[in-house]
């Protein structure tokens, strides 16, 4: 007897053992397929940042090679106005967000500044001195003061003689063109040729350096990292800091133009996880059958022992295992057909979800196209009248706007379609006020039929914001559109509309006030398909202040609405654009 349990924890223990070492091949081996996906992403991931970093930098290099030719710069070997080289230099560093742009002549003296601060380090290096040889330097290092991180470009200015007569010196703050791609990518930096890290979208990493197998922190603190290489791919694992992953994937470009090397970092903890994933289900899967089989051995061993001592029991044990095999067959048939009702029951699904976008989008586009189409209805009918009273010269003039809402359908259309692609029309400075005033002009035949009184007051100062016209338009219009049919059973039917400066947070904010019944529920007027109105009415889809919620949160902005005394108040907050220099 214990020779034979000796024997059966044996055969155990082998079995765990197999599963355990076919389970680790599997892990290892969906680890480094999972590397495959991940490395690829990093890899575009690191060439999107790499390429950013280098357009940026592009733009401050054009603007030392184009502007150290400047006749105000030529000019200061002749006696030129130093002043006027002075303004210049301001000028194009202001414009192109230069830090500083210095212009000296091949004896390293200042003739023109933009500001103070040139490093001594600067006339010494290899950028000045490159510069000199007639060729673009480029350096990093200290910037000016108050700046840690600079990139310096040096553009030769050659004379009459083709000699070269004076260098332009542009310094870029490195901090300011961060902070546009700050958190946006995974851990990614950039390393000059003594490895140390100059610039990177994770502040905690600036200035720490490779050597060996260790980082040396800029405290001089060596961390230590190790390195491991699964299917011809380079892991990182480092605890050192909190703030890149523990163990990451290292990708590295290389970067000639501006003397750096591009890495990334992408954290390896998902591929973990599903390669992890995966071997859990082969290791199950195993010991189920592991399981199976060892019962079905014990079960056999069982029957065995029972026969030799109860031989007449045979025929009863052998027809309960063939019932308990049919109920198997029929548990797992079963099963099948579960499985096969789940996958069409998924199709259909797919298919429903196709429809019901495809009826979203159908509604979507009558709404959009409903408001031009009701202004073209108007100026034809005032038209029309203006003909039978003998004035072609107004007739005219409407004619010339149902062109205009025409080429305003096809922008509707063209808008529709970008955003069918997922490419939304870019926002850009708009007068608020012409807006207003554009869908005044839209909707005046029905403000006139509906008895409505406008109170428009333009702001005292220009109102111009950050958004699409004809949108801005549509969301003004539909808003006018509803205020108009709120007052429909009201005795006062009055609008008011303002557009009010918020230079603090730097927002402007346009309301439009009815004296209506007010909101039913303010909870859910941004609901799609919700609407107060009859049903069968042909303007009751309730899309409208939904597409206006989209639209103006597009921008950027914000659109509220609430009841306030005497009927309903809708706001929208847009960002105020900045003045032009």
């Amino acid at each position: 007897m214990t020779r034979l349990l000796t024997h059966r924890a044996l055969l155990l223990t082998l079995a765990l053992l197999a599963t355990a070492l076919l389970s680790a091949a599997v892990w290892r081996s969906a680890y480094v397929q999972a590397l495959g996906p991940v490395s690829e992403r990093g890899t575009s991931d690191l060439e999107l940042a790499s390429d950013r970093l280098v357009t940026q930098l592009q733009r401050f290099r054009e603007f030392a090679v184009l502007s150290a030719d400047h006749p105000a710069l030529n000019a200061l070997h002749w006696g030129g106005s130093r002043r006027e080289a002075n303004a210049m230099l301001l000028r194009a560093a202001d414009r192109s967000g230069a830090a500083l742009a210095v212009y000296v002549d091949a004896r390293g003296k200042v003739l023109a500044q933009s500001g103070d601060g040139l490093p001594d380090w600067v006339l010494s290096g290899a950028a000045y001195q490159r510069a000199l040889d007639g060729a673009l330097g480029l350096a990093h290092g200290d910037g000016p003061p108050g700046i840690d991180r600079a990139f310096w470009f040096a553009a030769p200015s050659f004379g009459v003689d083709r000699q070269v007569q004076g260098v332009l010196i542009v310094a870029v703050d490195l901090a300011r063109l961060e902070q546009a791609w700050r958190g946006s990518l995974p851990a990614v930096f950039f390393t000059d040729a003594e490895g140390e890290i100059f610039a990177t979208n994770r502040s905690e990493l600036l200035h720490w350096r490779k050597t060996g197998t260790q980082m040396r922190a800029p405290d001089g603190t060596m961390r230590a990292v190790s390195v491991a290489r699964p299917g011809g791919h380079t892991i990182w694992v480092q605890r050192f800091s909190p703030y890149i992953p523990t163990r990451a994937l290292r990708l590295e470009i290389a970067l000639p133009v501006i003397g750096m090397t591009g890495t990334l970092l992408v954290d390896v903890l998902p591929a973990m996880r599903l390669a992890a994933l995966q071997a859990a289900v082969v290791a199950a899967v195993v010991l189920f059958f592991g399981a199976l089989l060892w019962l079905a051995l014990e079960r056999r061993r069982t029957l065995a022992l029972a026969n030799a001592e109860l031989e007449d029991r045979v025929s009863a044990r052998t027809m309960a295992l063939e019932q308990s095999n049919s109920a198997l067959r029929r548990e797992i048939a079963e099963r099948q057909e579960a499985e096969a009702a789940l996958r069409r029951a998924q199709a259909e699904l797919v298919q429903a979800s196709k429809l019901s976008a495809l009826g979203k989008m159908s509604a979507g586009i009558s709404h959009e196209l409903n408001q031009p189409l009701m202004a073209i209805r108007s100026f034809a009918e005032n038209g029309a009248a203006f003909l039978e009273r003998g004035k072609p010269e107004r007739a005219a003039e409407n004619l010339g706007r149902i062109s205009d809402m025409a080429g305003r359908m096809g922008r509707i259309i063209k808008n529709l379609r970008a955003f069918a692609r997922a490419e939304p029309e870019p926002v850009r400075r708009v007068g608020l006020a012409a807006a207003v005033e554009s869908a005044l002009e839209v909707l005046s035949r029905r403000i006139d039929e509906g008895g409505v009184t406008i109170d428009w007051q333009r702001p005292d100062r220009p109102a111009v914001v950050m958004a699409g016209d004809v949108r801005l338009g549509q969301v003004v219009v539909n808003l006018l559109s509803n205020a108009i049919e709120a007052m429909a059973g009201s005795d006062t039917r009055r609008i008011t509309i303002r557009a009010l400066h918020d230079d603090a947070a730097g927002i402007v904010r346009l309301t439009v006030r009815d004296t209506g019944p007010g909101i039913a529920d303010p909870s859910r007027i941004f609901d799609p398909f919700y609407s107060t109105k009859e049903t069968g009415s042909d303007e009751g889809m309730g899309l409208g202040l939904s597409i206006s919620h989209g639209i103006i949160e597009g921008f950027g902005g914000r659109l509220r609405g609430e009841n306030v005394a005497g009927g309903a108040l809708f706001t929208i907050e847009l960002r105020q654009a900045q003045e032009l220099t």
